[in-house]
């Protein structure tokens, strides 16, 4: 290895991209099959209405140009075609330049459904996609060899994400410092998954090595990203078992995937070597002309990361916060407050037309959010569920849900069909009801004797009003 080219990490160049590929897929998949009912031209927030507002410079997009669903829907599976291509090796075919080429069109496309994505795009891990990959596009074919600078930027950008992370928890809730906050965290978290039950009924003293394997992990081993091999190996391993935990504990989109191939790019080429039947060619070109294109952009991460390192070191410390308009170098962190009452927002409906006392409401059930308390928590991520992860939000604090709330229960009132796809099922399937309301309703995990005896994985009780019952003509009044 030398300052500008590491033939010794072609094998965690491969692995990284190939990884980054997936994420991709995964990220312009979960755009195109949601993107109507929320932000196409007749959703909750249009695009068209947002661009009104916001400049080009306000909010870099491609769709400044251009503008309708068709197009968005062509972007996405524009991008859909160059994630299955860099998954399936043809990136690794072209020259330089086409490889360049490549990632910069991901980068770009994905940048600009994320600028005007609003609400429903704002997520870490969106921003997280973004900064990852645009070091890509200065990583290389296969018959380049990897630049070293770049490969130490991937590093940098997985300190800033564990570190940060880290660093919000400590000074957020104070459970995270009496190690107390697994006790609530896998019952209360955005999205539980199939074993968050089982994760929640471990016991205190698990749930307090929990915590110290995460403080651990994200405030001292993180700096052995910057030790030499095989330390910094050793450290990265540390991190991509880590987020195999939360994985298997939790739905959290893309983040734990995302970070996990971060850390694989950190992986030693000689311990894939050991495992993979893959071998590097046998000559590794490196241009000058690359060299100093490489050079630059670690200049420029350099001078961008000043406002990231401030804002770690600073008391007022924000989470996921972006301080340019490409989000190149952006600050990360998550769960600085974990919520000891977890609450839902429940939908009903009724074709009752003078709802009363005794009328019967039927609930719209949720992809992946908690509804019906028989039902099983679903295993959801690395796919993320805009919607339902809002309507978590919105539990918290009915503000999450200005501008577009009431929207939403109109489109359910019309029976909208591109937004009842969003859901996993309609009390009146395509039929219109005559009311919708919505409630807050408390919700916990069963205990053990409660699971062994109902059958249900969660328990309820009805907690308040959240919007009155509404029929179309009110709906449209609140909108007016």
């Amino acid at each position: 290895m030398d300052w500008f080219a590491d033939p010794g990490a072609w094998l965690s160049r491969l692995v990284f991209t190939r990884g980054l590929a997936v994420v991709y897929l995964i990220a312009f998949l979960a755009a195109l099959r949601q993107f109507r009912p929320l932000i196409g031209s007749d959703g909750l927030t249009p695009v068209p209405r947002y661009l009104a507002r916001a400049t080009l410079r306000d909010a870099p997009s491609v769709f400044h140009l251009h503008w309708s669903d068709r197009f968005f829907a062509g972007c996405c599976w524009a991008g859909i075609a160059l994630s299955a291509a860099a998954l399936g090796g043809l990136a690794d075919r072209l020259p330089l330049a086409g490889w360049m080429l490549l990632w910069l069109a991901l980068w770009a496309l994905y940048l600009s459904i994320v600028n005007v994505g609003q609400i429903w795009y704002g997520f870490g891990w969106e921003t997280l996609l973004v900064e990852t990959g645009f070091l890509a596009v200065f990583l290389g074919p296969a018959h380049v060899a990897p630049p070293t600078l770049v490969m130490w930027l991937l590093r940098w950008l997985l300190f800033r994400l564990e570190f940060g992370a880290g660093l919000i928890k400590m000074r957020g809730d104070r459970c995270w410092r009496d190690l107390t906050c697994l006790a609530y965290h896998h019952e209360t978290q955005p999205m539980p998954n199939p074993a968050s039950w089982w994760f929640h009924h471990l016991s205190p003293r698990l749930h307090t090595v929990e915590t110290l394997a995460n403080h651990a992990t994200q405030l001292v081993v993180v700096f052995g990203l910057f030790a030499p091999q095989p330390v910094a190996c050793v450290a990265a391993l540390v991190m991509v078992v880590t987020q195999g935990y939360l994985l298997l504990s939790g739905n959290f989109a893309w983040l734990n995937l995302l970070t996990l191939v971060i850390a694989l790019s950190v992986v030693d080429g000689s311990w894939y070597a050991a495992v993979l039947p893959i071998r590097p060619p046998a000559q590794l070109s490196s241009p000058t002309w690359f060299t100093g294109v490489v050079v630059v952009l670690t200049v420029l991460v350099a001078v961008l990361s000043w406002w990231p390192v401030r804002n770690m070191l600073s008391r007022q410390q924000v989470m996921n916060a972006s301080f340019t308009r490409l989000r190149l170098v952006n600050s990360y962190g998550a769960f600085g407050s974990v919520t000891r009452v977890r609450r839902e927002v429940i939908v009903q409906a009724t074709d009752d037309l003078s709802p009363g006392p005794d009328t019967v409401w039927r609930e719209y059930e949720f992809r992946g959010k908690p509804g019906d308390p028989y039902r099983r928590p679903p295993q959801v991520a690395p796919y993320h569920l805009r919607l339902d992860w809002l309507l978590w939000f919105v539990a918290i604090s009915p503000g999450y849900g200005r501008g577009w709330l009431v929207s939403f229960l109109g489109k359910l009132l019309l029976a909208d069909r591109p937004t009842l796809r969003l859901l996993r099922s309609a009390p009146f399937g395509n039929q219109r009801p005559a009311y919708v309301r919505a409630r807050l309703m408390r919700y916990r995990f069963t205990t053990r004797a409660e699971r062994r005896a109902t059958g249900a994985w969660w328990s309820r009780d009805d907690d308040r009003e959240l919007v009155a019952p509404m029929s179309l003509d009110q709906v449209s009044g609140r909108r007016r």
